[in-house]
């Protein structure tokens, strides 16, 4: 299983919103999309769900969709990610055999439990302090990730989130992280992709092999 290092989890004012955002993300080299909406009915995720399959398909991007794993299934979608930790055993019996399912994080002992539910990948972070995290969780920071890398020496990629910049992936690839989660900078500037992909050095052969 390869996970591109790369992810653009959507946002937007709106849902229609974040459609639009997804296609741009799309039309701008992005690998991986996450649509990412939060108090969304089901029959409206479902929908939204259908109209990101059908774009990311257009463009050959992977389509994750964010906790609704019953959806991902449901749109054939390229996985699901999953915010809370109790969702991974229902998930995985609900799921496909090869959608990826990834994890949320933002400790030590977040990361090791998540590995021993086998997920595909473990999103970490926040890195720096966003608008958008929930509860405040720790700000990690480089140090933080270094710190948590060092002790886990895992062969799951960690991707790190939270209100990252261009300017930070090499900061961060040097801590060990495989790569990165982008909202603001990517919804912001859609040509930041492009060179979000230089730094991160993202090829079809280069990307991570994650071995089972």
């Amino acid at each position: 299983m390869v996970i591109p290092k790369l992810h653009y989890i959507s946002e937007g004012n709106s849902p229609k919103e974040h459609i639009e955002n997804i296609q741009k993300a799309c039309a701008s080299g992005a690998e991986l999309v996450q649509l990412h909406l939060k108090d969304v009915s089901d029959k409206k995720m479902l929908k939204l769900a259908n109209e990101a399959r059908e774009i990311t398909s257009h463009f050959q991007t992977r389509l994750l969709i964010n906790d609704h794993y019953k959806i991902a299934r449901e749109v054939k979608a390229d996985g699901v990610h999953l915010g809370n930790a109790e969702d991974y055993t229902k998930a995985r019996l609900h799921v496909y055999t090869w959608q990826i399912i990834g994890g949320t994080a933002n400790t030590l002992q977040d990361c090791e439990a998540l590995i021993e539910k086998e997920v595909d990948y473990i999103s970490l972070g926040p890195f720096r302090s966003t608008a958008t995290e929930d509860n405040n969780p720790t700000v990690l920071g480089v140090n933080g990730f270094t710190a948590i890398i060092d002790a886990l020496k895992t062969e799951t990629p960690i991707i790190g989130n939270g209100g990252i910049t261009t300017e930070d992936v090499t900061d961060i690839l040097n801590t060990g992280i495989s790569g990165v989660g982008v909202t603001g900078a990517i919804t912001n500037d859609f040509n930041t992709i492009k060179r979000f992909n230089q730094l991160l050095n993202t090829s079809s052969i280069d990307e991570q092999r994650h071995t089972f």
